[in-house]
């Protein structure tokens, strides 16, 4: 009898076809994610599951597939499994890792430039159908020339980010947990957290979530950074305490926010949602046709790997 595969939701790739001869397919078609309880029942009898950000792979789901053999993460991250849980009972996760870099920084600058530039506000006059006179002092933003753009982690994503600011004739810095000896020839020099928040007119977040990144910008950093700072957020949601976030909105030191990420995703805070100094997408920092293709290929690829006794593609 074939192995059996479950895959958490439908993907750009055929996952029945690309697996065709090596395992029989389950996909979950509905357009939301499984249930605890949906996923625990369609997983039990797979030897490998495809699992999304959105899926919690903890030990009790670990525990009721006693098949289980493989995870694999149709993500960068892993913070929705329990990799001590999977390595205790031997199972092995793998990611998606380099393919959506770029994908992920372009976004990360389309909310830069639609913060710094009021592009919200001024869609929606423009759509208003009446723009009004012409005014010297409308709608002006922040110009990126000689500004100073932060990164808060500096992985393959944080750096994309930085490159990209080198065209706008920006000043780059960062702090990150492990040194960049390559940066400095990048343009981008190292700085404590505390610098980076002081010095930064936009603030991007790109390091991963874990318990230490978990709030990293709380009220307090918040506070620390400098008046008419924007903050750019295309990596996990939870970096952010957003109701801190709302009242510095309110009450200063921001100019605004670019969001694709949340803290309790799917939902997002309702004092985010009419504000003109915020522009919210909906974690589609990945969302090409190419990167999310390729995503699925390498994730449905490990899988394939597994069942044949091959080296897998991405271990974590």
């Amino acid at each position: 009898m074939a192995p059996r595969v479950f895959v958490a939701r439908r993907l750009p790739v055929d996952a029945a076809a690309f697996l065709e001869g090596d395992a029989e397919v389950d996909v979950f078609e509905a357009p939301r994610p499984p249930t605890p309880d949906e996923l625990r029942a369609r997983a039990a009898p797979c030897r490998a599951i495809v699992s999304l950000l959105s899926d919690r792979i903890d030990d009790a789901l670990l525990a009721a597939c006693p098949e289980l053999e493989l995870i694999a993460n149709y993500a960068v991250g892993v913070d929705n499994v329990d990799l001590a849980a999977a390595k205790a009972r031997g199972v092995r996760v793998t990611n998606t890792p380099d393919v959506l870099t770029d994908a992920t920084a372009d976004l990360t600058w389309a909310l830069l430039l639609a913060v710094a530039r009021r592009l919200r506000e001024g869609e929606r006059v423009a759509r208003s159908g009446d723009i009004g006179a012409w005014q010297p002092t409308g709608l002006l933003g922040l110009e990126l020339a000689g500004a100073t753009l932060g990164v808060f982690g500096f992985g393959r994503i944080g750096r994309a980010v930085a490159r990209r600011a080198q065209g706008f004739g920006m000043r780059v810095l960062y702090t990150t947990r492990s040194p960049v000896p390559e940066a400095e020839r990048e343009g981008a020099a190292p700085v404590s957290k505390a610098e980076l928040l002081a010095r930064a007119d936009v603030l991007c977040l790109c390091a991963p979530l874990t318990p230490e990144t978990r709030h990293a910008v709380g009220a307090p950093e918040l506070a620390a950074m400098k008046p008419g700072a924007i903050l750019v957020n295309t990596a996990r949601g939870a970096l952010v305490d957003e109701a801190a976030l709302v009242q510095a909105l309110d009450a200063g030191p921001l100019r605004g926010a670019g969001l694709d990420v949340f803290e309790e995703e799917p939902k997002v805070h309702p004092g985010l949602l009419e504000r003109d100094d915020v522009v919210l997408s909906p974690h589609i920092g990945s969302a090409t046709e190419h990167t999310r293709r390729r995503m699925a290929e390498i994730a449905l690829g490990n899988v394939r790997a597994h069942l044949r006794g091959e080296p897998l593609l991405t271990p974590v």
